[in-house]
């Protein structure tokens, strides 16, 4: 979502997404700081427990997470809104569900024996009504090249030596959890550099921090939304790359500037729209892009795009939550809408889906009980899914009663 906005803290992320914060819709509700009251266990009127996808997307979603939680000590402590469970419980919950759905075509036997045998958490959601707002995020492909050229000449950066994280809790018990990222200049703490004063003053050029270079200032950008991607290299090689880290600044929605400025209006506010409006544009793309002063440093992956528990996403099978709120590697089931789009990838409508997803990422823009962020993967539909998708819908998590 979303690793997404630094879109994950591995990828996907960063998912500071365009279109969080672009303004209309129903009222909102006070907001949720605690995971004690993001989730409500439902006791009644209970979601038909329908997947649209094949079932081997979802079994490789789930024996990927189970990775991740066979990291974890088994009595390490998982927060399911007001219960508790431990990592062991949290396993063993999720095995046997995947035997469940494998062992049980049958939808109508299949929702009786979920009811019975697993409890179910309803999020509180961002409105009165309890919805939540669904985004999207995918891996996009650009052009790249490993050495700089008149063509290629945009780079993207590592993690530079001299960004360091400061843990606030050394310093006073009520920072506990929170960490600011700086700089040292002499003996001052300063804040990391920020966009601008990477790009266009070019901080960190030339201290050999480039991974690659790409042909346009709007790649190196939207690859920092999405937080991770492919990079198709001049010799015909495939690079992979996501997300590290990010130089701690606060996300500034870009998509919010353009609507202030009058650049785009709020319907037809898309990833595509921005792009395209950009590209046309191109006398604003510092003015726009440096309004977001966040910045975000990648590594080089050896495979799939990784979420924020260490483990490869699985595209329509993994979803980025507000981390703070919600257990990571929790069993979700969601329902909202999803585009139908025709052979030229014009959206032709929106229609219901509802499926069973892993908590496997996060995002800097994914914050509170009404959010959530779909990996959609890559491919032609993934862009578009990601690029329009905002829409309203349910999160459900589950875990075994016993």
């Amino acid at each position: 979502m979303i690793n997404k906005y630094f879109y994950s803290t591995a990828g996907i992320l960063i998912f500071f997404y365009i279109l969080t914060v672009l303004g209309c819709g129903p009222v909102l509700k006070k907001e949720i700081t605690s995971p004690e009251k993001a989730l409500t266990q439902v006791n009644n009127s209970f979601p038909e427990f329908r997947d649209d996808m094949d079932l081997d997307s979802l079994a490789l979603a789930m024996k990927r997470n189970l990775e991740y939680l066979n990291r974890l000590d088994p009595e390490y402590v998982f927060t399911y809104g007001s219960s508790k469970f431990t990592c062991r419980q949290v396993r063993e919950s999720q095995e046997a569900f995947l035997n469940l759905v494998l062992s049980t075509p049958d939808l109508k036997a299949l929702n009786k024996e979920i009811r019975k045998r697993f409890l179910i958490f309803r999020a509180a959601g961002g409105t009165e009504e309890g919805k939540v707002l669904f985004t999207g995020y995918y891996e996009p492909v650009f052009d790249g090249a490993a050495e700089a050229d008149a063509t290629f000449r945009y780079p993207i950066y590592r993690m530079p030596e001299d960004l360091i994280k400061v843990d606030l809790s050394l310093f006073n018990k009520k920072y506990k959890g929170e960490t600011i990222t700086a700089r040292l200049e002499g003996n001052k703490v300063l804040p990391y550099y920020s966009r601008e004063q990477i790009e266009d003053q070019k901080t960190l050029f030339g201290k050999g921090l480039e991974i690659a270079w790409l042909k346009d200032p709007l790649d190196v950008a939207f690859l920092q939304i999405q937080g991770s991607g492919q990079l198709k290299l001049k010799d015909g090689k495939a690079l992979s790359v996501g997300y590290l880290g990010s130089n701690g600044r606060a996300y500034n929605s870009i998509g919010r500037y353009m609507i202030e400025k009058g650049m785009l209006t709020k319907e037809e506010m898309s990833m595509q729209a921005i792009r395209k409006y950009l590209s046309a544009h191109t006398e604003v793309i510092n003015d726009v892009l440096n309004y977001n002063p966040s910045y975000v440093f990648f590594r080089i992956l050896d495979g799939p795009p990784l979420g924020n528990i260490q483990v490869p996403l699985t595209a329509g099978r993994s979803v980025a939550l507000d981390s703070g709120l919600f257990p990571r590697g929790a069993l979700c089931f969601i329902s909202c809408k999803k585009p139908s789009i025709n052979e030229k990838g014009e959206i032709m409508g929106w229609i219901d889906f509802s499926r069973f997803v892993m908590n496997q990422d996060t995002g800097g823009a994914i914050k509170g009980a009404g959010r959530a962020d779909i990996f959609w993967g890559n491919g032609q539909y993934a862009e578009i899914a990601a690029g329009y998708m905002r829409q309203e819908g349910e999160l459900y998590i589950l875990i075994n009663k016993d």
